[in-house]
């Protein structure tokens, strides 16, 4: 009797039900004061839905942190301070946890989300360049006539985390409701072990991992930031805890969907991320990414991560994409190029029902500045070809070259420095992170310059028919 005891107590552990000393949270879902059927709330682990009050029973886990709901779509959380609340402390005793949603006005199956990928504000003389780019980025979503939302990929903050405050304030302005994920820089440090490393940014954001809809997108928001507990390093990992709860939030999710997940640290930069295991590589890619895409499997899926502050877009599988989103703060603030040569920007996903498109924005340049254009007669490791680097393209992308007006042979995609990011970074006296430089990346293309060309043209047409085109003319 004794060994069934303690085999079914380790069987419930392991399927994650209630741990000892967690306590049984009620509550109501409330929109204009009546009750919500059908919604989701959850503590990290379990589920609960909604009865036709509104009403739900949820047995928590001991390490829960907070109780939230996965706000479903049609419905919005209150946004207070520039941070939007869909969640509360996990309450102690027999406290009652009520949410309130908002209802969303019109159809909700069409708007436009914007991300934003590395505001990493070191110091509070930075503010004032972040502050533009969101303006720019306001103005941007205002101009084209649809609800917007928005979706911060971490590392709000490098240092500083009272910082938050300020960074919100400018946020709020905005008018945009911005979800976060957390990133590496955002994770507290010196404690002793991962689960040490949430403290600050939940504190102001909630919780570290959650999921929502908007029309017939699912987002799910997960921190990949795993701190190994030294100093201030860390892996790409994403928990057994975090796992075990997205599979659970996937069966409410039929398959064939489209689903959208958020984290920091992205799952894959390249093939070769996929196809061999790097211990130099940890902290750049997250190490245990086939779980992550084992549960995606049966769905539509985009990936959204930042952290390298470069530009990398891959088709992973025919149903699995992934957009790492270059830094908003280009170099650290340290110049208006990402260190692959990315002008500092964000990324504009256009929603309608399932479907995506998507662009990328430069800060302060218009919608076809996609191109950066390079004379290899002037540019010595380019010798011998005319040179384009275009950020946001992926291999699906047309790229066209005209020499003097006469259209070139097929464009070779291959992986090189941005001289103007080797020229902006290359001087360690003007730069106050004296450990910047620039990164290769794969997305340039090239052909042959014969002697004597005059005009240099490359026109792009991306997978959704978008044109964009850059020139050089020489004497």
């Amino acid at each position: 009797m004794k060994k069934l005891l303690l085999a079914l107590l380790f069987i419930f552990g392991w399927l994650g039900v209630r741990a000892a000393g967690g306590e049984t949270v009620r509550g109501r879902v409330l929109c204009d004061g009546r009750g919500v059927e059908g919604v989701w709330v959850s503590d990290g682990i379990g589920f609960a839905r909604t009865d036709k009050k509104g009403v739900y029973t949820l047995p928590t886990d001991a390490d829960s942190r907070f109780v939230f709901v996965c706000v479903p779509a049609g419905y919005d959380a209150p946004v207070e301070g520039g941070v939007v609340r869909f969640h509360h402390p996990l309450p102690a005793g027999d406290a009652a946890c009520d949410f309130t949603l908002l209802r969303r006005k019109g159809d909700d199956r069409r708007y436009n989300l914007a991300v934003i990928a590395d505001p990493q504000i070191w110091f509070r003389k930075e503010f004032p360049q972040f502050e533009a780019s969101m303006e720019d980025l306001a103005g941007t979503v205002r101009s084209l006539g649809v609800p917007v939302q928005g979706l911060c990929c971490g590392d709000i903050t490098a240092v500083d985390h009272s910082f938050y405050g300020s960074y919100n304030e400018i946020v709020a302005r905005t008018g945009i409701p911005f979800r976060y994920v957390m990133g590496n820089h955002d994770m507290t440090l010196y404690g002793r072990s991962h689960e040490s490393s949430f403290t600050k940014f939940e504190a102001t954001y909630g919780p570290c991992y959650y999921s929502f809809d908007i029309g017939r997108i699912h987002y799910v928001m997960l921190n990949d930031n795993f701190y190994i507990g030294r100093d201030y390093f860390y892996i790409g990992y994403l928990d057994e805890r975090q796992l075990r709860w997205l599979e659970r939030d996937l069966e409410h999710v039929e398959p064939g969907r489209t689903v959208v997940v958020c984290l920091h640290i992205p799952t894959s930069c390249e093939k070769r991320d996929r196809d061999q295991f790097s211990y130099a590589g940890i902290s750049e890619t997250m190490t245990n990414h086939p779980a992550l895409y084992k549960l995606l499997e049966p769905y539509n899926v985009h990936i959204l991560s930042g952290h390298t502050h470069t530009t990398s877009n891959q088709q992973i599988t025919p149903h699995l994409y992934e957009h790492v989103i270059p830094a908003l703060s280009g170099a650290w603030w340290q110049g208006p190029l990402c260190t692959d040569g990315t002008p500092a920007g964000y990324a504009l996903f256009e929603i309608e029902g399932d479907s995506i498109r998507w662009h990328y924005r430069s800060t302060g340049r218009p919608a076809d500045y996609q191109i950066r254009l390079y004379d290899g007669r002037q540019i010595p490791q380019f010798a011998g070809y005319a040179v384009a680097n275009i950020w946001a393209s992926d291999p699906s992308w047309r790229v066209e070259f005209f020499i003097d007006g006469v259209k070139c042979g097929e464009a070779e995609r291959f992986k090189t420095l941005d001289p103007d990011a080797q020229r902006l970074y290359g001087n360690k006296e003007a730069l106050e992170h004296k450990w910047i430089s620039a990164t290769p990346a794969d997305h340039f293309y090239r052909v042959p310059l014969p002697d004597g060309a005059r005009r240099i043209e490359v026109v792009a047409t991306d997978r959704f028919g978008q044109t964009s085109r850059a020139a050089i003319d020489t004497e």
